[in-house]
């Protein structure tokens, strides 16, 4: 094949992709809408695509890059003198990174039992996964269902010589809300526990904005890291994120390094080893280009569109906003037990070209539940746009309120209740899919049963029967022999 044979087959498999850029993809992607800006990012990333910044002793400019980006992370985020940071792949990894660099300092203190990691049920499912590979158990805290923040007297009773780490958000993914930073920082300092602050989706927002209730950084006493994505709202490509400390020792507990072995001496401070320079040095090069001021015009543009669009909702029958966004993302739920059902909602919404992300009922333990949401994430592409979507969402909801409610199968449930999750094969699994109708890994036109039956299930089978749907998917074409 040739070149432009090449490239002409992978620009046609993105025909079935949501679109990346015009703000229709309300989740995943993050589009700043500036003429020039891809390019430059492309340009800044094909020119780093074959330097590894495994080891900046023989790339240099990979160290330069890093520490420019981390100090301006550090300047906006309330750092000071002996704040450090790392460029990471992503929200994830920072997040897995500071419950490690936790978990070793816990460890280096040889209390007994394991440690445990406080945890806001909003708080990002990332965290859940740091505490699966890094063995901590997960203490629940639960959220106001009201204002869906974090309680902090729930986190008080709690801190005991287990606790590792308390984690809140700014904003949380699922509402949008920001969670209490300085009482729930007090009450870990207060205690000797670390507090992590999750600003991956606000820290790029957040400073730029004048209607912040309260601060949420580094600046706040007992607050030890954060975390904040230069691929959301720094508008780069993915993958870069940036973990901040406040303390150097914490960040080296998440580094690692071994002599013990014939070859070269290794260094990581994340998790990877081949780190790829491209997207940092797009990042870079985005963050050159817009600078501070750029940043705060994107990010009063974002935050203007998203007042409009909550405004907008909550004159719409059988709607209602969840909580008090405080930066970009609105969660839309049901209002009122006639209200419109807002997985259906979903669905309509699709089918008029946009991409709005069905986040199920979920079940506090010991507390109120929270209910079923839709998840809108406003980037600056979106703001010439609110009045369409507006348009679309209340025909979408009297097209919604319409329709029968999704209602999970009771034979499907009533066998499932006899399941154990844990013995189940793939191809039990896969026969499972076949009668909730997403067998081969072809999803439905309409989603809002298949939510419904995921709300319905209990979580351990409901998570087996997700894994098996990605298991589905990747699965390659016969290969002949």
């Amino acid at each position: 094949m040739t070149p432009e044979d090449v490239l002409a087959e992978l620009t046609a498999l993105q025909s079935g992709d949501v679109p990346t850029h015009g703000g229709a993809t309300m989740a995943y992607v993050y589009d700043s809408g500036v003429p020039g800006l891809d390019d430059l990012a492309a340009g800044a990333q094909a020119a780093y695509q074959w330097t590894n910044a495994l080891d900046p002793t023989a790339f240099p400019s990979v160290a330069r890059i890093e520490n420019d980006l981390v100090g301006a992370a550090a300047a906006l985020l309330g750092g000071g003198a002996g704040t450090v940071g790392t460029l990471t792949s992503g929200g994830t990894e920072s997040c897995l990174l500071a419950v490690l660099a936790a978990r070793e300092r816990w460890r280096r203190r040889g209390l007994p039992g394991r440690p445990r990691l406080l945890l806001p049920v909003t708080a990002h499912a990332a965290f859940r996964k740091a505490a699966h590979l890094f063995d901590l158990e997960v203490a629940d805290v639960p959220v106001d269902p009201v204002t869906c923040r974090a309680q902090p007297a729930a986190v008080a009773g709690l801190l005991d010589e287990r606790a590792a780490l308390v984690v809140v958000s700014a904003p949380s993914y699922p509402h949008g809300v920001l969670d209490p930073v300085g009482e729930v920082a007090a009450l870990a300092a207060a205690a000797g526990v670390p507090c992590h602050v999750d600003a991956c989706i606000g820290g790029w927002v957040l400073p730029f904005l004048d209607d912040v209730p309260e601060r949420f950084d580094l600046s706040v006493p007992g607050v030890t890291s954060l975390s904040a994505d230069l691929h959301k709202y720094g508008y780069a490509p993915k993958g870069v994120s940036v973990l901040l400390v406040a303390d150097p020792e914490l960040r080296q507990a998440h580094w690692f390094a071994t002599a013990d072995w014939p070859g070269y001496p290794v260094v990581n401070p994340t998790l990877a080893g081949t780190r790829p320079a491209g997207p940092m040095a797009a990042a870079w090069a985005v963050h050159r280009l817009l600078g501070v001021d750029g940043y705060r015009t994107l990010a009063r543009r974002a935050r203007g569109a998203t007042e409009a669009l909550a405004g907008g909702i909550g004159a719409i029958d059988g709607l209602r906003v969840v909580g008090t966004p405080v930066s970009t993302l609105v969660a839309v739920a049901q209002d009122g037990p006639d209200g419109v059902d807002v997985l259906t909602l979903a669905d309509e919404m699709t089918a008029r070209g946009w991409l709005l992300q069905p986040q199920p009922p979920f079940a506090q333990p010991g507390g109120a539940d929270l209910p079923a949401t839709v998840h809108l994430t406003v980037t600056a592409a979106t703001a010439g746009r609110v009045d369409a979507l507006l348009a679309d969402l209340r025909d979408a909801a009297r097209a919604a309120a319409a329709l029968p409610r999704p209602v999970a199968d009771p034979g499907l449930l009533a066998a499932a209740a006899t399941l154990d999750p844990a013995a189940l094969t793939v191809a039990e699994v896969d026969a499972l899919l076949e009668l909730a109708g997403v067998g081969g890994g072809r999803l439905p036109a309409r989603m809002a049963p298949v939510h419904a039956l995921v709300a319905a299930l209990p979580r351990p089978l409901a998570e087996r029967l997700l894994a098996g749907v990605l298991d589905l998917v990747y699965r390659p074409a016969a290969v002949e022999r």
